[in-house]
């Protein structure tokens, strides 16, 4: 059933995985791309093209949306001229920066948008961070498929489950996050008394 859904739907997920923050999708692409069930070129085609998009989708939300946002946060209005200027002055290695950075790929590429840093400029330098990211990210999980072939010897029998096990691994890294990030400092929830 997941091979059947991996080479039916692989390239889709790809695609929509890169969107936002895709690192787990390409693990998984680039684990299956090492079993057969994708070709390794198109994965890596497909996740330039995905993720390049959100980012651009994202810098120009900040671009047109980015300052009527930041006027309803009094606290970050008062730093704004600093952090723009920040930007604007080491503007290419925040756009190299933001994409190996976990948590700040939607994030990065909006404040970017509401800097005076060119449309033209964040392209290119974003879609060669972006190239550089996916054929790192995406031989990772070549490499565990590999890893995982060296030290289990032949994968037919196992390989359906290994896949389900590395994307609900993947999840769960994901989910605990966003529940460790909404914890305060002493452990209760935000908004708890």
């Amino acid at each position: 059933m997941i091979t059947t859904f991996v080479t039916s739907y692989g390239y889709l997920a790809v695609f929509c995985g890169t969107l936002f923050e895709g690192e787990i999708i390409l693990i998984a692409a680039g684990f299956a791309a090492q079993r057969g069930f994708l070709a390794w070129p198109a994965v890596i085609a497909v996740a330039i093209v995905g993720a390049a998009l959100g980012d651009q989708l994202a810098f120009l939300g900040g671009r047109r949306y980015g300052n009527r946002l930041i006027e309803r946060f009094p606290r970050v209005l008062g730093h704004q001229a600093r952090i723009l200027g920040l930007l604007e002055r080491y503007d290419v290695l925040c756009i190299v920066a933001f994409r190996f950075l976990y948590g700040l790929r939607i994030a990065g590429p909006f404040i970017l948008g509401t800097s005076r840093v060119p449309l033209g400029r964040f392209s290119v330098v974003n879609i060669l961070s972006v190239s550089v990211w996916t054929v790192v990210v995406v031989s990772i999980g070549r490499l565990f498929g590999v890893a995982f072939e060296a030290l289990l010897g032949d994968l037919k029998e196992i390989e359906e489950g290994l896949i389900v096990a590395i994307l609900l691994v993947g999840v769960g890294i994901v989910l605990g996050r966003r529940i460790l990030a909404k914890k305060t400092p002493n452990g209760r929830e935000r908004g708890d008394p």
